[in-house]
């Protein structure tokens, strides 16, 4: 019955002030208010740039910014003990915590050491280039500030597969170390995509598993996670988090969350992921991004092909749904920011439809200061309208080019509840939808008020209404008090 939403509490370009932590602590009870059940975080733990570095740039697990190392104690976001903080102020307030777990790469290692390696083609991960010769690798970390402390593991090149830049002849490439063999059980792109950046783990070598799973059993319990979101898993082989999963959710009493990062837009190969990790996971359904990109960005496109090939239709109880994130910002690796003016439109989509766990991202919330982007335009009220009015059989009329809607007939448990959206990427118009014939004679208004409480929907006998929609808008159409 209840409407879980998730909220991605970061973005790329928040100031390298250490408060977030702070901030998180400070609007838990306003977040939970609003409709946010689960908070994922940020990589709490030292990245390679210190203050400065947003969390994927890994260089030690275990310091949540407790130890003085990379130039500061603490990390972008703020101290352990202001970490822990703000995960017991989530929990106090009932909302669930999902770390970020970035496992496929580390950088910033404390020494080097000389390695024999050959080039792989750029394009090409399967073929070499050249003969093997001695390199100079930033390979080995010592985390010589934390002495120890939780751990003893010591990384070095047999834990690597290999790396970008050798430092003996100072020059970029993707350099193979000797007698290994990228991980197969990968994504395809460039041959072979285990390679992503830095030092690439080996997630084939014994000592390298059971550490990080030592880790992750430390982690969840040390700072009482509910979950993770699983960073980049397409360049890590697919069976390790099979395994991963396996062991954090037997060793816990809660019933862990997951959901895992595979960027594509290829349906087969998000499914594919799923199969191979046996269902232990969610993922992001990337491909319904695109389509809603698609949407945005081009004048002809089908509105009602926006769910086609989507993990949402596909396999709906693995799906995650997100409109953007920390990659897909405006200067970003994976840049494929939606418009400004078709995100209510997706928020709508995503927040108010019976299937898949939506996210909702912090720079759509709060606003965007690096590329001056106001709030998303009605999304507190539509968060607001999922937790109150989403509820239901959900009826679809996803059949027009332009002109999409569905309807909610809601449920007496929620009393008051049930709704009508309707979008349109072109003209203004309507939509006859079917809702219930427990509505004959009801008015409804729109909610997010594209039209002023003056203008009515009244369903027919039959339980059908015509929803009004103005010109590239979005409606949310509820029964009028």
């Amino acid at each position: 019955m209840t409407n879980k939403t998730m909220m991605q509490y970061f973005e790329w370009y928040l100031p390298n002030d250490k408060s977030l932590w702070r901030q998180v602590a400070s609007e838990a009870k306003k977040l939970k208010e609003c409709g946010i059940d689960m908070l994922w975080l940020p990589p709490a733990y030292k990245g390679a740039n210190g203050r400065t570095d947003v969390g994927y740039s890994v260089y030690d697990l275990y310091d949540l910014g407790e130890f003085y190392q990379k130039g500061s104690t603490e990390t972008k976001y703020g101290s352990m003990q202001e970490y822990l903080t703000a995960i017991q102020t989530l929990h106090d307030n009932d909302i669930k915590v999902i770390a970020d777990i970035v496992l496929g790469h580390k950088t910033g290692a404390d020494e080097t050491e000389d390695v024999m390696a050959s080039i792989d083609d750029y394009f090409d991960r399967t073929k070499r280039i050249g003969e093997e010769r001695k390199i100079r690798a930033w390979t080995q970390f010592k985390f010589y500030a934390r002495k120890n402390k939780y751990s003893s593991f010591k990384w070095n090149h047999h834990h690597f597969h290999g790396v970008d830049y050798d430092d003996l002849s100072h020059t970029n490439a993707i350099f193979h170390f000797q007698g290994k063999e990228w991980d197969n059980e990968v994504d395809d792109e460039l041959g072979n995509y285990d390679y992503l950046l830095g030092a690439d783990v080996d997630m084939s070598h014994p000592d390298v598993v059971e550490e990080l799973t030592k880790w992750g059993l430390w982690y969840t319990n040390f700072a009482n996670l509910d979950g993770y979101r699983l960073d980049a898993v397409k360049h890590i082989k697919f069976e390790f988090y099979r395994d991963w999963l396996l062991h954090m959710q037997e060793s816990s009493s809660k019933d862990l969350y997951s959901v895992a990062e595979y960027w594509s837009p290829d349906l087969n190969k998000l499914l594919h992921y799923i199969e191979k990790t046996n269902g232990r996971t969610k993922v992001f359904d990337v491909p319904l991004h695109f389509n809603m990109y698609q949407a945005a960005t081009n004048p002809q496109y089908y509105m009602g092909n926006i769910l086609k090939n989507t993990v949402l239709v596909s396999k709906p109880e693995h799906a995650v749904t997100f409109i953007d994130n920390h990659d897909s910002q405006i200067g970003q690796a994976l840049q494929s920011w939606i418009s400004p003016w078709f995100k209510p439109l997706s928020y709508a989509l995503i927040l108010l439809h019976k299937d898949g766990d939506p996210c909702v991202f912090y720079s759509d919330y709060y606003g965007e200061k690096q590329n001056n982007f106001p709030p998303v335009k009605h999304l507190k009220t539509l968060l607001k309208l999922r937790k109150e009015k989403a509820y239901g059989t959900q009826y679809d009329y996803f059949d027009h080019e332009h002109m999409i809607g569905f309807t909610r007939s809601g449920c007496a448990q929620k009393p008051g509840s049930g709704l009508a959206v309707v979008m349109t990427n072109h003209d203004a118009g309507f939509k006859k939808m079917y809702i219930g014939t427990e509505y004959a004679g009801k008015e409804f208004i729109d909610a997010l008020g594209e039209f002023d409480s003056t203008v009515t929907v009244t369903i027919m006998p039959n339980g059908c209404g015509k929803f009004l929609v103005n010109e590239k808008s979005v409606s949310v159409w509820v029964l009028k008090s």
